[in-house]
């Protein structure tokens, strides 16, 4: 499903499919209508044997994802045990789609984007890339994005990268020395050494590989699963009202202030 502000792309001879967010002016952040997208992309692939492997990546040289564009309005329920997040359902996991998924990260990363890649089954990226999460610096809980990096990261490393906000930013390289990053490679070569591999895993059985991919989540669901369940109620008793937050932020790309 391609269509404004996401591009597929399918290699039906290498069974290979490209994701790419596709709203540079707007740092690739994302929006309802782009959401819808993502989620429809990845229940669609589960029907599709042509797709054996999948690269998820961002448009243009600046960012991967920047988050949810600050624009969108997503109406919240009136309950104050309910919160709709519009992210919630756009990566590959929570739509059921269990084909692997690698991601390209060639830039910015940061905030919202941490759904994506929290459900890629590993990161190459850029030697330009950068990730940090700005939640805590404009009055917000930092519960999903942190739960995904937890997964990821060592305890220490995502805590920092919570807490510190916009102060700090990761580098590829350490990104790369921590594990979270599999590969960093020069500038502009990581769609290009995503898909290498994805090529690679695509010529291989799919039942073997969707079986791996399966057992390699299913050694972590449980603690994922039951930390999930807690991020609710953590962003609505933490997060400043919205008023408050519209102050902090910029109002450039996604969920981020440029600097």
């Amino acid at each position: 499903m391609s269509g404004a502000g996401l591009r597929v792309e399918r290699d039906e001879k290498a069974g290979v499919a490209v994701v790419t967010l596709d709203r540079p002016s707007r740092h690739n952040a994302i929006d309802l209508d782009t959401a819808s997208q993502l989620a429809a992309t990845w229940r669609e692939f589960r029907f599709d044997d042509a797709v054996r492997a999948v690269v998820v990546t961002g448009a243009g040289d600046k960012a991967f994802c920047t988050g949810i564009d600050r624009d969108a309005e997503a109406p919240q329920p009136p309950s104050p045990y309910s919160i709709d997040d519009p992210l919630i359902a756009i990566g590959p996991k929570a739509n059921g789609l269990w084909k692997p998924v690698i991601a390209a990260v060639n830039g910015m990363a940061c905030g919202g984007a941490f759904y994506l890649l929290g459900e890629a089954e590993f990161l190459v990226a850029d030697e330009r890339a950068t990730f940090f999460d700005p939640h805590t610096t404009y009055g917000m809980v930092s519960a999903y994005e942190s739960i995904a990096m937890a997964q990821r990261m060592p305890f220490g490393e995502v805590a920092r990268m919570a807490l510190l906000g916009t102060a700090e930013r990761m580098s590829a390289a350490r990104a790369h020395a921590i594990g979270l990053v599999s590969e960093v490679v020069p500038d502009g070569g990581a769609l290009a050494a995503a898909l290498a591999c994805a090529r690679t895993v695509a010529g291989y059985p799919p039942g073997a590989v969707e079986g791996t991919v399966r057992a390699v989540w299913a050694a972590k669901e449980a603690a994922r699963t039951q930390a999930l369940a807690h991020a609710p109620h953590l962003i609505a008793l933490g997060n400043l009202p919205p008023e408050q937050q519209a102050g902090l932020f910029g109002r450039r790309g996604g969920d981020y202030r440029i600097r």
